[in-house]
């Protein structure tokens, strides 16, 4: 009977938590721009897997921020990076036309009662030097968006043990992340919070949402599929391992949580019972993102100027958004949110894990009874 027992709890565990050294299946998706280091290792502890995104961060700010979460957690976590981290298009741009944004942003200047900036200095970051400091610095996870790493990372990956994770929009991208070689796949809907890691075709080309893409993904590729994008709480939870996920990422109710680096302002934004409204803008940053729909991302779509190329477009509007946070201005900042936001309700980490672990249970509860009916019949 114990034999028997332990073959049934094999068949409802998930290969995320066998490939991740995790207890429970879940996620927590990366917030690029966030030091979000304390809420990396909490989850991380209660059992998930917290992730750090370090697209803007140096070889030696990737270092600290990997020995600041070992230091809080031994458990596994995800460190998250940008297989492209600037737009071709941004060698083309002279001073003069980067000039020309920040006397289009003067009314936010003199709004905010802070004086106009010179035009940012942007240099891209080298994506693989930063992998190589990431895995040096000991991360047990690397998650990639925005396309398929070199192989030649992906091979110091499986060389120092180190999992991998790449987001797919569309099964066809996640047929190539398999191809490469990767070791699981965030099939990431439109509906989720942030930019849309889009490669094979443009985002706008790209837009899924994750009802039908999950079970598409699950049936395209062999390798275990996370589902990403509008899951707020158990019931999302419960609805994509029904379509065939193995485990889920969530990013906007975790932002929410206290530790996960957006100031109160933004984690306010988030819990408001009046927040509700969410739209897909390239304005912030020069790729295509979401986040919740105000002031400032109505004017700047609105405004009928060439948007820049990334990063320099995020630098430009940052010059804005920056000091607009320092004085608690919701209105002018750059609020990243998924569709669900209006399903935040818990600001602490421990509670969000309890609810989507309690959904969990009930999952497997109700499997491992029918394969226990299962069992006894083909006994009988």
């Amino acid at each position: 009977m114990q034999e028997s027992g332990r073959k049934l709890a094999s068949k409802v565990s998930s290969r995320v938590e066998d490939l991740l050294g995790i207890v429970y299946p879940i996620i927590q998706a990366p917030f690029g721009g966030f030091a979000s280091q304390h809420l990396t290792a909490t989850v991380s502890n209660l059992g998930g897997l917290g992730s750090l995104g370090v697209v803007s961060l140096s070889e030696s700010a990737i270092c600290d921020a990997v020995v600041e979460i070992l230091s809080l957690t031994n458990k596994p976590f995800a460190v998250n990076l940008w297989v492209s981290t600037s737009d071709p298009q941004l060698a083309f741009i002279d001073h003069d036309t980067a000039a020309k944004k920040i006397v289009e942003l003067a009314q936010y200047y003199a709004e905010l009662g802070v004086e106009a900036p010179s035009v940012p200095q942007v240099v891209p970051k080298n994506f693989k030097a930063q992998c190589y400091a990431a895995i040096n610095a000991g991360a047990p996870v690397l998650s990639f968006v925005y396309g398929i790493p070199p192989s030649e990372i992906l091979a110091e990956c499986r060389r120092k043990s180190v999992r991998t994770i790449a987001t797919a929009t569309t099964p066809e991208e996640a047929l190539e992340l398999e191809r490469a070689g990767l070791d699981l796949i965030v099939a990431s809907g439109f509906e989720g919070g942030g930019h849309r890691g889009s490669f094979l075709r443009s985002p706008v080309q790209s837009l899924m949402g994750s009802f039908s893409l999950i079970p598409q993904v699950v049936d395209a590729v062999q390798i275990p599929v996370v589902a990403a994008g509008g899951i707020a709480d158990g019931r999302g939870l419960k609805a994509a391992l029904a379509l065939g996920a193995e485990g889920v990422q969530i990013g906007t109710a975790f932002l929410a949580c206290a530790g996960s680096g957006a100031n109160s302002s933004h984690r306010e934004a988030l819990l408001s019972k009046d927040t509700t409204r969410t739209e897909l803008t390239d304005k912030f940053t020069g790729r295509l993102a979401r986040g919740i729909k105000n002031h400032l991302m109505d004017e700047l779509n609105d405004i009928d100027s060439t948007v820049m190329p990334f990063p320099l477009q995020h630098a430009l509007v940052q010059t804005v958004a920056q000091p607009a946070s320092m004085r608690g201005r919701a209105d002018l900042m750059t609020l990243w949110a998924g569709q669900s936001v209006g399903l935040c309700h818990h600001a602490d980490a421990a509670e969000l894990m309890t609810e989507l672990i309690a959904a969990l249970e009930d999952i497997r509860k109700s499997e491992f009874e029918e394969l226990g009916k299962q069992s006894e019949t083909a006994s009988g």
